[in-house]
């Protein structure tokens, strides 16, 4: 999610679960006065890596096989024709906005059965959604984002998949390193990545560890996807419509609109990915059936707003509304829309739930 207008504080989080400090600067409101609220690349080999002597990458030392020395088996001309059996799809597993918070994600993960006690992939041909935002707010965004990388080869490996979708705060990060103090039209005054990264809790210790291949995976992220029936975005937002008629579509327009490397595209992107909460109030149903309408599936399944505040449970001035309760996603909008941030960064719940819902 994003701070800025309209939306409560963030309530703040207690070192109960880990010890860590956020520095000052998490804090600075940057030089302008209200907050915008508007794939895949493996990290290189390691050269200093040895291989035992005479090993060469291209070498084979294989047996010669003789034609006496192989056994003939007879083959059924009928089986022979068979189509080969597809390999039957695991289930599907979503994950709501993780914003760095490493451990929680590890956790949910194990208690899914879908990671060992080591963190490595164990569900075989389960499939595996992240809605997107890993970074900023919590301690280890780019562990967050190494983690999912690794997963994605490992469950591949394994029959299934590990996938994510592009959230604003990825936009964010883009931005603030591709861009920094780049000025850019916010439609509210002047502002810049860095300054609205900062606000809404951009994290040194990530930006410091942020290298290319982190970079060009957040750029080829896509942004909607429709799995079983579920539409799945980041955003509770109808914006998407505004960049095509099919999924394809936005996903090639947005991916387009980033590698041009235009400042004020992208933050125009970034805004209009911070909309929230069109499927909450009246029309909120018509909203969410103009998504399925255009690009499939029979529930939009989204992060971004935390379910507290969809719930209106906490935002007020001072700050000192209770922890969150948030035991499970939250259906709404006539059950077509499920909310999948469960306010890690408030104190909530990191959400990782297999669809479809029993409920």
């Amino acid at each position: 999610m994003t701070q800025g207008a309209g939306q409560g504080p963030e309530v703040e989080r207690t070192a109960t679960l880990r010890d860590f400090r956020v520095p000052a600067y998490v804090h600075e409101t940057g030089p302008y006065a209200e907050s915008a609220h508007p794939g895949n690349v493996a990290p290189p080999l390691d050269d200093a890596a040895e291989h035992p002597d005479g090993y060469t990458p291209t070498q084979r030392d294989l047996p010669v096989i003789n034609r006496g020395d192989t056994v003939q088996v007879t083959v059924d001309p009928a089986a022979a024709q068979a189509p080969p059996q597809a390999t039957r799809q695991g289930p599907l597993f979503v994950v709501g906005d993780v914003h760095g918070y490493l451990d929680e994600l590890l956790t949910a993960l194990e208690d899914k059965g879908l990671i060992d006690a080591t963190g490595q992939w164990c569900a075989g041909t389960a499939r595996l959604w992240f809605l997107g935002d890993f970074t900023d707010r919590g301690p280890d965004g780019i562990g967050v984002i190494d983690l999912v990388m690794r997963l994605s080869a490992e469950a591949a490996a394994a029959g299934g998949y590990c996938k994510a979708l592009m959230g604003n705060h990825e936009l964010l990060l883009l931005g603030a390193k591709r861009f920094g103090d780049t000025p850019v039209n916010s439609g509210a005054g002047t502002a810049t990545f860095q300054a609205a990264w900062l606000l809404n809790g951009g994290q040194k210790a990530d930006m410091d560890r942020l290298q290319d291949h982190h970079l060009q995976w957040m750029a080829r992220l896509d942004a909607v996807e429709e799995v079983d029936g579920h539409l799945l975005v980041h955003s509770d937002t109808t914006a998407y419509l505004d960049y095509g008629d099919s999924i394809e579509a936005v996903n090639d327009t947005i991916r387009e609109t980033i590698t041009r490397n235009d400042a004020d595209e992208v933050w125009d992107l970034f805004r209009k990915f911070t909309k929230r909460f069109a499927f909450r109030d009246e029309g909120g149903a018509d909203a969410a059936r103009s998504l399925l309408d255009t690009y499939g599936g029979h529930r939009v399944v989204h992060g971004h707003s935390p379910i507290p505040y969809l719930l209106g449970e906490v935002g007020s001035e001072e700050g000192d509304d209770p922890a969150p309760a948030v035991e499970g996603p939250h259906v709404y909008a006539d059950g077509l829309a499920i909310a999948m941030d469960g306010g890690v960064t408030m104190a909530g719940k990191l959400l990782v739930q297999q669809l479809p819902l029993t409920v």
